[in-house]
Formats: structure tokens, C-alpha cells, sequence
């Protein structure tokens, strides 16, 4: 786990400490070695920070050459099939330098060029310039676990793992994405190649860039694409079970690879049980940690982690967190480049805080929700579609219309009463939603809101069975623009690799492409086949039907005077954006049946982080 980044200009570079210097906005990324590349023409830079994971010698160190001088990488991640990789490279003539998965990344791309990306297994991104070409090709993950911005404005191409180290260039100019912004406002985060800086994007996830020097155009294509759901009403239940019970294994065998000290998160929750289940079987001694935070009452699960590691015999570590301060939102506020709407940023932080006291690589359950239907609102929305769906489209407007004007916004179910106009045959509601266009518009004037509601409907992902429709547009939209972001930024703040192998793309193949819709959620009950897998695997007294989620009691904490002065010190102040009669109606809208503390932590992210960065409002 590394960070990246590289600057081609069309001027020869006279001086590179800058661009070093955008390299180590990134040294949590990486903090056991630095490194960079200079073209002969003086024209293109590559810089590299490394945490080291397989290899620890100096010749797995980046930017790493190829033997002919031609190709340089940088690279971000790991390549859990490297291995094998490496073999049929060896088979073909090719000879290595060191033990690194870099450089079997490297001789790919020389042997089978850009189509080398399509054999990886793992979590990456990536760059490789060609000298001989004057071209450079990036490339990401399928899942979208390794993040990579880029921009190419006013003849700088630049790109980097994370968006603090474009910022810090002297000549780039920080100025807030109007549309961007709007769709934090809404989903709680940006979503595809949008980035909440105008001229930077993202390069999405499982697609690949060329930049050519020549014309300083940037290509960008898929190079990958879940399966097709099978069109089934019956299936083989056990041999569905044994197929995800080996994959399961083989990846869990893969990523347990490392030359540094692995553990496993175990949060006691179905998906990291699991992991945790699979570990022991390719390893004699695994590590599992669990952390208590103090104060959360029901949302401990320490017992139902102990329960799991006694039954696999785990070497077992509780670890206890301290007290929550506010104190430690302005230092996430800055290492979320882009602010992104999730309050359990906070407990992910204080686990890789903690448990990398005693690892550098973790694995966890992440995916498993996306994947296989774990999420409740798959099930409210099917009810919903059950009670009111066939009702008049006139009638259901008229009543979502209502709710949102005569309803109180944080009132408990109004974001459900909203979507009563919602076409159940084609769309997906957004379930998380912060505010609609009317709240945005209150909260910003001069925002001109709705670009947001136009874009969902064209990320949405077409299918005519709604938990298909919902799961494959989390998997697309949510999971990487929210879930891995937190988890990627939170692990390489504390610099520690966090590996999620249900997030292995034959997983996701198989989950997408064998296992049906019906095996997933339905109006009842939710995560149906990683249930039956859990029955199989996990101890029989393991509660797998208990409500469970890695969350924090937000609207407790913030009715703590510590918790809401530190809010209203930011949203009250004179340089707040927001308006302050809307935030102030936000502040007064609690009760045990209002809970607003989402969005209030929403927008105090927000202005913290604009604030860290020195980025004006927006106009």
C-alpha cells in the first residue's frame, strides 16, 4: 500500500522540490522509503512513497524501471495472484530482480501490454509511462478499492492517490465543483469520475487511462463489468454454497500473503466471521482483533467477536478505544480529500489507530452488504413497493409532495414517504438521502440544485429485479465513493494495508453472475445466502439474524455540550457557506423522533474541510 503520483508538463521541470514535496502530502501512505523519476527531456516525474509489504528489500523500491529503461510504474496496492503471474512470465522468458508484486506488474504490461490489466487479481492503482511512446497508462481496480485522481488542465497532466498532493501544487487553483457539491449535498458523497475540485476527476473503478503527450488527450475505457444476474427460479443451494465456500478460501489464502505481520478485523458480523473462518484454514496462528469503545452500549459486539475467535481458536486481542473528542474531526476533515458523509469514519479510524500497534496488513468484511443484500433498505423498499406500488402515479405524487413540504426534515420515514412517486419497475431510491434539491436550496442560493437527481438516474443501474437494481447501483455508486473511501483514507492515515476478500473479483463475478436475486433480500429478511453460508461455517449459537453494523450514536454524542459547541463553533460562525437560518433549524429540529446529527456532521465536514484547504465559498 503506497502513494502515487506523476506530473508531465510541456516545460522541462528546473526545480523537482515541489513536486517531491506533493509526494510527501502523501508520507502516511507511505512512510518506509521515498523515491522519484525524472525523464531525459526533464518533462515527465513520477514519485513514489512506499509502505512496505512483500518484498522489504531496496529493490522492490519505486519508481522501478524496467531492464530495457523504456517503462517506469509506480504503483499502488497489491496483486494477490501475483505468483502466478510471475510463473507464466518466467515460463515466457522473463527475469525478475526482486520478489515484488511491482515488478510483476511491470513485465505484464511489457509482455502483454495493455490488456495485462484484466489478469490482475487484487487492488491497485497504477501508473506505467513509456518513454518510446511518450505515452503514460493508468489503471484501477474493479472494485474501486485504491483510489486515483488526475487532471489535465492548462497543459499540466497530474495525478496522485490522493487529491491533498494535486492541491498542493503552486499554480493549481482550488475552486469548488458546483455539481460535485451538489451531489454531496444529496448522496453524502461524489460519485464517479466527479471530484469536488473543478478540473481534477476520478478515474472510476475498473477502468484504465492513456494520456499520449502529443495531444495531451486523456482516453478512458472499461476494461471490466460485472456479469449478467442469471435468469433462474430454482438452483443447486449446496453447490452454490461449496463454489462460495472455495473462492471464499482461495482468497482469504491469497491475501493472508505478506512479509510483514497480518491480521483479521473481527467485528463478530457475518462477513468478518467468515473471513475470520477461512483464515485458520490456511493458517496455523491468525490474529483477530476486536476493539470496545466505551459508552456504546448495544453497539458492542466484543461478545459475539470472542465467541467466533474461541470456536477457530484465534490468538484473540481486545483492544479498548478511548473517549471520542470532537477534536478528532478537523484531522479527518483533512484527510478526507473529498468530505464524505459517514460518521463511522470515526470508530474505522480509532481500530486502524489501534491495531496497528500491532500489524501492518488487515483483512476485513467489507463488501459483503453490496455483494449479497445485506443492506435493511433493500427489504423497506420492496414492502414499499408491495403496499403502494400500484397505486395511481397522481395519488403518490401528490403524497411524496406533501411529505417533503408538511413533514419536518430528519423526521424518521419521510425519506421513504418521498419516493411514494418513485417508478418501481426502473428506479432506485436514494435511501441515504441528505437533502432534496428544496433543502439544498435553502442551505445554498446560489447552488442552482438538480444536477444531483439528473446524474443518480443515469447511475442508476438498469434491471428489472429491484435488488439487482439495487445492489449492482451500490456497487457502482455507494460502496466506492463511501465505504472504501473511508476504510482506504482511515488505514493509510495509521499506515496500515486493509484487504477485503469478498471484494476478490471472482467474488463479485460469482455473487453477480450465480447467485440469484432471490437468494439475496426479499421484503422480509436480508443477506439470505451469506446466512446459509454462516450456518454452515460459523458456531451454531452465533446470533446471525441480530441487527448489525459498524456504526456510532451520532445523535447521542452531539447532544453532548463538548459535541455541539464544536458543531455550532463551525456552523454558526461568520465564514460558514451554509445558511445560517436553515442550519439553525437543523440544530433545533431534534428529538427522539427528528435526527438530523447526519447531516449536521455532513456539513460540519464539509466546512472543516474547506476551511483546512483555504478553498473559497462557492459563488
Amino acid at each position: 500500500m503506497c502513494g502515487i503520483y506523476g506530473q508531465i508538463s510541456q516545460v522541462p521541470f528546473t526545480d523537482t522540490r515541489a513536486l517531491c514535496r506533493a509526494r510527501d502530502t502523501m508520507m502516511h501512505r507511505g512512510p518506509d522509503a521515498a523515491g522519484e523519476w525524472l525523464s531525459a527531456d526533464r518533462q515527465v516525474f513520477l514519485a513514489h512513497r512506499r509502505l512496505s509489504i512483500l518484498d522489504l528489500s531496496e529493490l522492490a523500491n519505486q519508481p522501478m524501471c524496467d531492464q530495457s529503461g523504456r517503462l517506469t510504474i509506480v504503483f499502488n496496492g497489491e496483486i494477490y495472484n501475483y505468483l502466478d503471474i510471475r510463473a507464466e512470465l518466467v515460463a515466457l522468458g522473463c527475469s525478475f530482480r526482486s520478489q515484488s508484486d511491482t515488478e510483476v506488474v511491470l513485465q505484464a504490461y511489457r509482455q502483454w501490454g495493455r490488456d495485462c490489466v484484466s489478469r490482475f487479481n487484487g487492488m491497485f492503482a497504477f501508473a506505467i509511462y513509456d518513454c518510446d511512446r511518450q505515452e503514460i497508462f493508468l489503471a484501477r481496480d474493479r472494485a474501486g478499492e485504491k483510489p486515483l485522481y488526475y487532471s489535465n488542465h492548462a497543459g499540466v497532466f497530474c495525478f496522485a492517490s490522493e487529491l491533498k498532493a494535486i492541491m498542493s501544487r503552486a499554480d493549481f487553483v482550488r475552486e469548488i465543483d458546483a455539481n460535485a457539491l451538489d451531489c454531496y449535498l444529496n448522496f453524502g458523497y461524489v460519485p464517479g469520475e466527479l471530484c469536488i475540485l473543478k478540473n481534477v476527476s476520478k478515474l472510476p473503478p475498473a477502468h484504465v487511462m492513456l494520456y499520449r503527450r502529443c495531444d495531451g488527450i486523456c482516453r478512458v475505457w472499461r476494461y471490466w463489468s460485472p456479469p449478467e444476474a442469471p435468469a433462474v427460479s430454482e438452483v443447486d443451494e449446496q453447490a452454490l454454497l461449496e463454489e462460495f465456500e472455495e473462492i471464499l478460501c482461495d482468497s482469504v489464502k491469497r491475501q493472508l500473503v505478506a512479509d510483514v505481520p497480518v491480521g483479521v478485523l473481527l467485528s463478530g458480523g457475518i462477513d468478518s466471521s467468515l473471513v475470520t473462518a477461512m483464515a485458520v484454514r490456511s493458517s496455523q496462528r491468525v490474529k483477530t482483533f476486536n476493539v470496545r469503545f466505551p459508552g456504546y452500549g448495544s453497539y458492542d459486539e466484543t461478545e459475539h467477536a470472542r465467541l467466533v475467535a474461541g470456536h477457530f481458536g484465534t490468538e484473540h486481542i481486545e483492544l479498548e478505544a478511548g473517549s471520542v473528542s470532537p477534536d478528532l474531526l478537523p484531522k479527518l476533515a483533512a484527510q478526507y480529500d473529498e468530505p464524505i458523509n459517514d460518521s463511522s469514519m470515526i470508530p474505522t479510524f480509532l481500530v486502524c489507530q489501534l491495531v496497528r500497534q500491532h500489524c501492518t496488513v488487515a483483512l476485513g468484511g467489507d463488501g459483503g452488504d453490496e455483494l449479497f443484500g445485506g443492506y435493511p433498505h433493500y427489504a423497506t423498499f420492496g414492502r414499499m413497493h408491495e403496499l403502494i406500488g400500484r397505486l395511481p402515479m397522481i395519488f403518490r405524487r401528490a403524497g411524496a409532495s406533501l411529505c417533503e413540504k408538511l413533514l419536518p426534515i430528519g423526521l424518521k420515514g419521510r425519506n421513504w414517504f418521498m419516493t411514494a412517486d418513485i417508478d418501481f419497475a426502473r428506479e432506485v431510491p436514494k435511501a441515504l438521502l441528505l437533502f432534496e434539491k428544496s433543502a439544498r436550496n435553502r442551505l445554498l442560493p446560489d447552488l442552482h440544485p438538480g444536477f444531483a437527481e439528473r446524474l443518480w438516474h443515469e447511475r442508476t443501474v438498469a434491471h428489472a429485479n429491484l435488488v439487482e437494481r439495487f445492489t449492482r447501483t451500490d456497487l457502482t455508486n455507494y460502496m466506492p465513493e463511501d465505504i472504501l473511501v473511508k476504510v482506504d483514507r482511515a488505514c493509510m492515515l495509521n499506515s496500515i494495508e486493509m484487504r477485503a476478500p469478498l471484494l476478490d473479483y471472482r467474488m463479485i463475478e460469482f455473487a453477480y453472475g450465480k447467485v440469484p436475486a432471490f437468494l439475496k433480500a426479499d421484503t422480509r429478511q436480508k443477506k439470505i445466502f451469506l446466512k446459509k453460508a454462516a450456518r454452515r461455517l460459523l458456531p451454531e449459537n452465533l446470533d446471525i439474524q441480530r441487527k448489525q453494523g459498524f456504526s456510532i450514536p451520532l445523535p447521542k454524542w452531539l447532544q453532548q455540550p463538548e459535541w455541539k459547541r464544536a458543531v455550532c463553533d463551525v456552523l454558526l460562525s461568520e465564514d460558514c457557506m451554509f445558511d445560517r437560518h436553515e442550519v439553525k433549524r437543523l440544530l433545533r429540529g431534534s428529538s427522539p423522533a427528528v435526527n438530523n446529527a447526519e447531516r449536521l456532521f455532513a456539513l460540519t465536514m464539509f466546512e472543516l474541510w474547506r476551511r483546512h484547504y483555504g478553498i473559497a465559498p462557492i459563488s
